[in-house]
């Protein structure tokens, strides 16, 4: 069940199909444990303050903006929970949580260290 900040985060990039997470079935669909991962990283680290939510969400419409810039629109390669985990990445360092190159390492330590403790 979501907080209601949580519920505002998630429902706040449901606007226009360009910024939306992919859904099935009307819920959050996530192909990859790093997704997940990310996704409430996101939202904590703004709860927490680290940034405004409006700036996690104007970083990611900028961050897919430059992907669509350097791309053909029907690239395969095309990864919205990549393009998230770039603007996520970005504000982190922005914060000074991470230094540039830590994110990535830093959520397979957290996968692992689910792995392994269940």
């Amino acid at each position: 069940m979501f907080t209601q900040f949580e519920h505002f985060a998630a429902t706040s990039l449901m606007g226009s199909p360009e910024e939306a997470p992919p859904r099935k079935d009307g819920h959050l669909q996530f192909d990859r444990d790093w997704e997940k991962m990310a996704f409430g990283v996101a939202i904590a680290l703004s709860k927490q303050g680290y940034y405004e939510w409006e700036e996690f969400r104007q970083t990611l419409i900028a961050t897919i903006g430059e992907w669509e810039a350097t791309h053909e629109l029907d690239d395969p390669e095309w990864d919205y929970y990549q393009c998230w985990l770039t603007a996520l990445e970005k504000l982190v360092v922005a914060a000074g949580v991470l230094k540039p190159g830590e994110l990535e390492s830093q959520l397979s330590q957290l996968l692992n260290c689910k792995a392994t403790t269940a």
